[in-house]
């Protein structure tokens, strides 16, 4: 083998490496915008794609040994490229058909299209991990140096898999997308495979040209339409896919207009041009403060800052009752913060009090400009719940923001029947505060916690309710009255999650799954 061809089959060796990676990281947001992104999906990711770069070692091995030609080998490239670009076209359909039955709670569907998805990975990253033992089958010539050269294949292998490990996270899917970042390493790769197999077999090779006519015209079709169509009685204004998220904007007959985000089950934010109150679990955000002991006034509230600011829905209510009050609202996903100044009013000209950080709660708790007498948690959406952001390590770090006089209040998802998250973080919040206190959203499955600085009993909001000035916002006195009748006693239980230990998730899937188990199916269900 000449020079020249060994350095390209090396070319080869780390566009494949490059790719394999970049697959890996883009399945994770190709099932993220349905499935979610929690240990149990990662888990499968990973672990399928070992099993198939298993198979691929193997195979490869065996192949390169019966028929150690170059053409097989930029042939497996080209295969493995076409198998590839297939794979955001085929799972398309059966993403929505996952998204329609997430939606509709049908479990075993879910389940079902998730595992035929994780399938379609199999021929891409079955071929791609033949290449290696293929390309060190044809570079080594001489048995003496079979050491170096396989050292060297594999070396060139995995710094191709660590470029395919940053590119698409930090450049190319946040631009472009999921489905475009696919078809963009396939065509790499296609064209690494062909410029190699025309070098090893001359214009034979153009009996391949196939495979891009037949991937652009799966493409028109199945790019053309949403992941996850619009629920019943509404319409999709927007939707875009962040690094973090696939989100939507949907609006219906009545003009509310929601934000979904991944597999859209829950509303994250909602917005009505004359409505300010929801009748939903961001209402009660504005009691928090009254549980100090009395007298507290509204003159008494004067700052807020929200870990969790999607759309800004609480940060437009406490704008509404306290208009001049100072807001720090803090999202990680800028895509979300950027549909929230296009269609929820979340803009300097709506809200100039709101200043907006796009950064990780957990590190920029710690350097917000002022102390706050509320902060508003609203990061933990069953069955994704950042566990960094349930710790006392981080409700100290949030305590240390507070005011003498201030509160935290968190949202906290449960079931009828189980309440073992909202007990644990109410010992958790224990650790840190003298007193919790509990609401229980009413035709939902969140409940509201509320920690105070100062010692404080749940009488406190009666007192202050009945004290509530009479030129006090109406929104603020109805919420106070709502609060007031969904009060709930606290059971603080033995879990307390700490950086060390926070086995939040485990007990998140186990309260998912005993709903699931129990026919809790149901009370999902639309009527």
């Amino acid at each position: 083998m000449s020079e020249a061809r060994r350095n390209y089959l090396y070319f080869a060796v780390f566009t494949s490496g490059m790719t394999t990676l970049a697959v890996e990281l883009t399945a994770s947001r190709l099932l993220g915008s349905v499935f979610g992104t929690s240990n149990l999906i990662w888990a499968n990711v990973i672990g399928l794609i070992l099993l198939f770069l298993t198979a691929g070692y193997f195979l490869g091995g065996r192949m390169a040994d019966r028929n150690p030609h170059p053409a097989r080998f930029y042939q497996i490239l080209l295969w493995g490229a076409f198998a590839n670009a297939l794979v955001p076209l085929l799972a398309r359909p059966l993403l929505s058909l996952a998204a329609s039955a997430v939606q509709g709670i049908e479990a075993p569907l879910v389940v079902g299209s998730f595992i035929v998805v994780l399938l379609l990975f199999a021929a891409p990253i079955t071929l791609l991990g033949m290449a290696s033992p293929f390309a060190i089958r044809l570079a080594v010539e001489d048995a003496e140096r079979a050491g170096s050269i396989s050292g060297r294949i594999y070396a060139i292998g995995t710094l191709g898999s660590l470029i395919g490990t940053f590119l698409p996270v930090l450049v190319i899917t946040p631009e472009v997308g999921t489905f475009w970042t696919f078809l963009i390493f396939a065509a790499l790769l296609y064209v690494v495979g062909l410029i190699g197999l025309l070098w090893a077999r001359g214009i034979m090779a153009l009996r391949f040209l196939w495979m891009p006519i037949v991937i652009a015209g799966l493409a028109a079709l199945a790019l053309s339409q949403p992941v996850r169509a619009a629920l019943p009685g509404q319409t999709i204004l927007y939707e875009d896919e962040s690094a973090y998220n696939y989100i939507q904007v949907a609006e219906d007959r009545q003009g509310n207009r929601y934000l979904y985000l991944n597999e859209g089950q829950g509303v994250h934010s909602e917005w009505n041009p004359t409505q300010i109150l929801t009748g939903r679990t961001w209402d009660f955000f504005l009691s928090a403060p009254y549980f100090n002991p009395p007298p507290y006034t509204p003159d008494d509230v004067e700052s807020l800052a929200i870990v969790g600011l999607a759309a800004g829905t609480i940060a437009r209510q406490y704008t509404a009752v306290y208009p001049d009050i100072p807001i720090d609202g803090i999202e990680i996903d800028p895509a979300i913060v950027e549909a929230g100044a296009r269609y929820f009013d979340m803009n300097a000209a709506a809200m100039p009090n709101l200043t907006v950080y796009t950064e990780d709660a957990r590190f920029i708790v710690q350097r917000l400009p002022r102390q706050y007498s509320v902060i508003g948690i609203d990061a933990y959406r069953p069955p994704y719940i950042p566990w960094q952001l349930c710790t006392v390590e981080f409700f100290r770090e949030v305590r240390d923001r507070l005011t003498d006089d201030g509160v935290v209040v968190i949202n906290v998802g449960r079931t009828q029947s189980d309440r073992r998250l909202v007990d644990a973080l109410t010992a958790t919040l224990l650790e840190v505060f003298p007193s919790v206190e509990a609401m229980d959203v009413p035709l939902s499955f969140n409940t509201i916690l509320v920690a105070t600085v100062k010692p404080s009993d749940s009488t406190n909001l009666d007192a202050n309710l009945a004290a509530l000035p009479a030129d006090a916002s109406p929104l603020l006195r109805q919420t106070l009255e709502l609060a007031a009748a969904s009060r709930v006693p606290v059971a603080p239980s033995d879990l307390v999650f700490t950086d060390d230990r926070a086995p939040v998730e485990r007990l998140v899937d186990s309260l998912v799954l005993n709903f699931l188990l129990s026919g809790g199916a149901e009370q999902l269900r639309p009527n």
